[in-house]
C-alpha cells in the first residue's frame, strides 16, 4: 500500500479551530502540520482530529511534540480526539497524554 502525503484540513466548531488530518503522520507531514497549525490561529484551544489518520511514525510524533511546544509558546491548550486503540496506546506511552487532552467519542457525544 503506498504512502499517503498528509493532509490537514482547518474548520471551526464551538470549541474552536480543529485540525483534520487525512493521511500519513511522518517526515511528510511537517509543511501541512504546520501550515494548519497557523491557519488555527490565535484560539486559545486547537483540537487535532485524528479519525483520518493512517499511519504514524516517531517522525510524525516529533512534529505532534513540536505542535505542543508552538500551543505552549502561545499559551495554547492542543487536544486531541479520534485516536485508534493503537494510537492511544502510542500517545500514552510517549506521555504526549500527559501534555494533551485525548477526548474520547463517548465525551464528543454527551
Amino acid at each position: 500500500m503506498a504512502a499517503m502525503a498528509l493532509e490537514a484540513h482547518v474548520h471551526t466548531e464551538d470549541s474552536g479551530p480543529v485540525i483534520e488530518l487525512v493521511g500519513d503522520v511522518d517526515g511528510r507531514a511537517e509543511e501541512a502540520l504546520g501550515a494548519a497549525y497557523t491557519e488555527a490561529g490565535d484560539a486559545t484551544a486547537v483540537m487535532l482530529d485524528f479519525h483520518g489518520v493512517t499511519y504514524m511514525n516517531s517522525t510524525g510524533i516529533a512534529l505532534i511534540v513540536g505542535l505542543l511546544a508552538r500551543a505552549r509558546t502561545n499559551s495554547q491548550t492542543l487536544s486531541v480526539r479520534g485516536l485508534t486503540p493503537h494510537y492511544r496506546e502510542i500517545f500514552e506511552i510517549t506521555r504526549l497524554s500527559d501534555f494533551m487532552t485525548i477526548v474520547d467519542e463517548e465525551e464528543e457525544s454527551a
